[in-house]
């Protein structure tokens, strides 16, 4: 009887199916150099410590489906100091974070 009543409860929460398309968005943009305004290749952007997507050799990434609300974000980049912050993400509409990294200095 117990595992009926498991399987029950678990089939309830096998939900393959994503939400509405209109609770997402897209996210793309390109991370720069703060001091040259070059691209840099290799950033690793995270959102929500569970996306991440690396930026091509134009400095670009992209994020095709991103839950809308308050995302935090992270940037991480060879040579250059890490920036974290916080954006929100509003359902259905193409977001763009742009970011310049300064370079660490000496001995870091």
């Amino acid at each position: 009887m117990a595992t009926a009543l498991l399987l029950v409860g678990t089939q309830g929460c096998n939900n393959d199916s994503l939400p509405p398309a209109a609770g997402y968005a897209a996210v793309s943009g390109t991370i720069l150099d703060a001091t040259t305004n070059s691209p840099i290749r290799g950033a690793v952007v995270t959102l929500d410590t569970v996306l991440t997507a690396t930026s091509d050799d134009s400095g670009h990434f992209t994020f095709d489906k991103v839950p809308s609300g308050i995302a935090d974000y992270a940037v991480a980049a060879s040579g250059y100091q890490a920036v974290t912050s916080s954006a929100t993400i509003e359902p259905g509409k193409a977001f763009t974070l742009n970011l310049t990294l300064s370079a660490k200095p000496p001995g870091q």
